[in-house]
C-alpha cells in the first residue's frame, strides 16, 4: 500500500480478487446444477444436497453484498488482505466439495455427501468462524449491531456442524439444511436487506 493509496481505492482492488472467486464458486454451483438437466440420469440426486447448494448459492451472494461494509475500513494491510481472500476461498472449497470433477466411486450424490461430511461441514464451521471475525474487522458499531445474536448464532453452528459431521443420520441432515435455509433467509431480511 502506498501513502498516498486511498481505502476505498484498495478496497475496490480486493473487491476484484474477491469477485473473481467467488465468480468461480458461482460458476461452479450453477455448472453442477445445470448438469443434472443436461444429463438427468446419470447422477443419482439427494435433496440435503441440493439444499445445500442452494444455501450456500445464497451465502456467496449475500457475501458479495455484505462485504461492501469494508469500504468502510481506514485501514488495510496485507494481513488483512489475506483473511478476506481466505474468506472467499473457502467459501469456493464448499463450491468444489459440493460438485467435485467426478463421483463415479459413489453410487450417487447422496453416498458422496455423506462420505464427505467432515470436509464440507468443517469447511462450513470455518466460514463461521471468518464472519464473527469479518464482522469484528468491520469496527465497534458494525458488531455491536449483531453481538447478541452472533453469541448465539456462532455457537450454534459451530455444534450443528459438529455433529453433522460426526452423524451420517440423513433425518438430522435434512432438519439441519431446512432450519439453516430459514434462519439465512431470516438473517438476510432483517439485517442486511439494505447497507444503510
Amino acid at each position: 500500500m502506498q501513502p498516498h493509496d486511498a481505502p476505498a481505492d484498495i478496497f475496490l482492488h480486493i473487491r476484484v480478487v474477491v469477485g473473481i472467486v467467488l465468480g468461480l464458486g458461482i460458476a461452479r454451483l450453477l455448472t453442477g446444477v445445470a448438469q443434472f438437466v443436461q444429463h438427468p440420469g446419470r447422477q443419482k440426486l439427494y435433496w440435503v444436497h441440493l439444499a445445500w447448494v442452494l444455501s450456500i448459492l445464497l451465502t456467496l451472494v449475500h457475501f458479495w453484498w455484505w462485504e461492501f461494509r469494508l469500504v468502510g475500513l481506514d485501514h488495510w494491510n496485507f494481513g488483512i488482505y489475506i483473511f478476506v481472500i481466505a474468506f472467499a476461498i473457502l467459501l469456493f472449497l464448499l463450491c468444489a466439495l459440493l460438485f467435485p470433477t467426478d463421483i463415479d466411486e459413489y453410487a450417487g450424490y447422496e453416498g458422496y455427501f455423506i462420505s464427505r461430511r467432515r470436509w464440507f461441514f468443517g469447511v462450513l464451521a470455518a466460514t463461521f468462524v471468518f464472519d464473527l471475525t469479518d464482522t469484528l474487522l468491520k469496527g465497534p458499531e458494525h458488531f455491536a449491531m449483531f453481538a447478541t445474536e452472533y453469541s448465539i448464532r456462532v455457537p450454534v453452528y459451530l455444534l450443528l456442524c459438529i455433529v453433522a459431521m460426526i452423524t451420517p443420520d440423513r433425518r438430522f441432515h435434512g432438519a439441519f439444511v431446512i432450519g439453516s435455509l430459514i434462519y439465512q433467509l431470516s438473517w438476510i431480511l432483517r439485517l442486511f436487506y439494505t447497507l444503510n
